[in-house]
């Protein structure tokens, strides 16, 4: 048993590595996933932030938590476009004629997702100190939300997997992400729920980026969190396991 898991974890960083290198040689794919978030971050609070009541002094912190999920959101069609890549020049039969443990190919993939997406998060968050940002937070408070965008990362990742593997074409692969970074602009990201249409908020009330948005806007803030905190880890650990077992499935059953 111990020498099963010494060779998944072997086979994983040499995995892990592959991928990274990719990103190193390419940073111009972080530069893309920042830019389009950053300009929106510039857009809502330099002109219409002035318009849009919220109940906060400053936008910027009303913002930031919506602006991070949809970078998060666009950074991981670029893990659905690296794996048809693989699939399509036949990375993945080579590998398989290789002593290596074949779910380590995908976990390469998805933990490169995870520390890129990271730094995409940290440039935005240090443009939104520039802004104006301002927490008081505690470390604490700032474990959880960098523990809620990890997991809200891998779940979307993983979905990503899934439209990777049975994209049949390279837009295809990529094409799955712009529903899901349009799911912000119906949820309390940008201006509270309560201005909405009625069938317009119960929608936004009940999608999970607005749980996500909210109890990370509160640990933020350092206010109570309630029920949002809970409701959210259940939304990420929920696509995260459902994505993860059809994406493994899909996997066997294609490559």
């Amino acid at each position: 048993m111990e020498a099963a898991k010494k060779h998944f974890f072997s086979d994983l960083s040499v995995m892990l590595g592959r991928s990274m290198r990719h990103i190193s040689r390419s940073m111009d794919t972080i530069v893309t996933v920042c830019i389009t978030p950053i300009a929106m971050m510039l857009l809502f609070v330099y002109v219409f932030g002035g318009a849009i009541q919220t109940g906060t002094d400053n936008y910027v912190n009303y913002l930031l938590p919506g602006i991070l999920l949809i970078a998060i959101a666009s950074g991981i069609s670029y893990t659905a476009y690296r794996l048809f890549l693989d699939k399509q020049r036949g990375i993945f039969e080579r590998f398989h004629t290789m002593p290596i443990s074949r779910s380590t190919l995908l976990w390469g993939h998805v933990l490169t997702s995870l520390v890129s997406n990271a730094i995409s998060v940290l440039v935005i968050i240090l443009v939104a100190l520039i802004m104006g940002f301002r927490s008081p937070a505690g470390i604490l408070s700032w474990l959880a939300v960098a523990g809620i965008l990890a997991l809200f990362t891998l779940a979307l990742t993983w979905v990503a997997a899934i439209a990777g593997l049975t994209a049949k074409t390279v837009d295809g692969a990529s094409a799955f992400s712009y529903p899901i970074i349009f799911l912000p602009f119906i949820s309390s990201a940008f201006v509270p729920t309560e201005s909405m249409p009625s069938v317009v908020r119960a929608f936004a009330e009940n999608q999970p980026v607005t749980s996500i948005v909210e109890a990370i806007r509160a640990l933020l803030s350092g206010q109570p969190v309630g029920n949002d905190i809970w409701v959210a880890l259940a939304w990420c650990l929920g696509i995260l396991f459902a994505a993860y077992f059809f994406a493994m499935w899909v996997y066997k059953k294609r490559v």
